[in-house]
């Protein structure tokens, strides 16, 4: 029996992740000649869905209106809803009937937000990932490529779902089979359970210079608990280094000094979670490490040169212009 996969999409949901599955599978289908996999699309609604790329696609069906599946994934940008409440209650249904369900990049809100995860451990875009953990705090978060459980299978992005495409042409067909359609698409390697996203590095200087191991430690120091920030002192010394000796290896890898730098990482957390909550705004600044709001939004402006509120509201105002949540990856 082939495998049934649905793809439950979302407007505004990235187009690239669902032809990133599909494509490989497709492709493994003629490998092989045989008919190992089926696809359908669906919305909530079974009504036409707008793409984040602006492509309109007709699903096959509703959800309400789903047979079985042996896979049920979700395709949407962060600030996807379910209009009806009946079909978050539809999805838990299908869960409960042993369908795998999972999501790709922004799905895992809505995939959330139905209420049918409850300690499954998800892939989060590093994108997101402040968002997330600002709205699912209770919810086990990784910064790896893909998660794949008994009953949960998540990627972080299209790149992400080819590789969840991979490795489920590995358990249908064999290695063999999932090597030439990776080799098919110019795919370098099948990345598994295990794989760190890769993170954009800032660079002010030369952007082809790597960072030096002990500023990759001092970032990921920092990173971990963005509502309380260690000092530069306190990273340093997590480092058996001297504060002197860390800021001379930003200058060389970054072209900033470590505070600089830190501040603009607590800058980028606090636009996603401007970007895809509605936490008020002195919410999102105790988020990354801010006592105070004004210091908060003084920072705020400078890094993006308008305030958190004049950034919503320009969002907020493109999603109702475009009918399209933004971004999404």
């Amino acid at each position: 029996m082939p495998t049934k996969i649905g793809f439950l999409l979302f407007p505004g949901f990235p187009m690239a992740c669902l032809t990133s599955v599909i494509e490989p599978l497709r492709a493994a289908n003629e490998i092989s000649n045989a008919h190992m996999f089926e696809w359908i699309l669906i919305s909530e609604d079974a009504k036409k869905v707008i793409s984040s790329a602006g492509i309109g696609f007709d699903p096959d069906v509703g959800l309400r209106d789903v047979g079985d599946l042996d896979y049920l994934i979700l395709l949407s940008a962060p600030t996807a809803r379910f209009t009806d409440r009946r079909s978050a209650a539809q999805l838990r249904l299908i869960d409960r009937h042993g369908t795998i369900l999972g999501a790709i990049s922004g799905g895992v809100f809505p995939l959330v937000r139905s209420g049918v995860v409850l300690k499954d451990r998800l892939s989060v875009h590093w994108c997101y990932e402040a968002a997330f953990a600002a709205e699912f705090p209770e919810i086990p978060r990784s910064d790896e490529v893909i998660e794949i459980s008994t009953q949960r299978i998540t990627a972080s992005g299209a790149a992400a779902a080819f590789d969840v495409a991979l490795n489920l042409i590995q358990t249908a067909l064999g290695g063999d089979v999932a090597n030439e359609v990776a080799c098919w698409f110019q795919h370098p390697m099948m990345r598994k359970a295990g794989v760190r996203q890769t993170l954009p590095v800032r660079h002010t200087i030369d952007p082809d210079t790597d960072l030096s191991p002990i500023v990759s430690r001092a970032i990921k120091i920092f990173a971990e608990d963005l509502s309380n920030p260690a000092a530069v002192a306190d990273v340093a010394e997590r480092l058996n280094i001297t504060p002197r000796h860390l800021e001379r290896r930003f200058k060389q890898s970054t072209g900033q000094n470590p505070t600089r730098y830190f501040r603009h990482l607590r800058m980028q957390a606090a636009r996603q979670i401007v970007m895809y909550t509605n936490d008020a705004i002195a919410d999102v600044a105790a988020a990354v490490g801010y006592a105070n709001a004004k210091p908060f939004v003084k920072h705020y402006r400078s890094a993006f040169g308008l305030t958190p509120q004049e950034d919503r509201k320009r969002i907020n105002l493109y999603r109702v212009e475009s009918n399209l949540p933004v971004p999404s990856v």
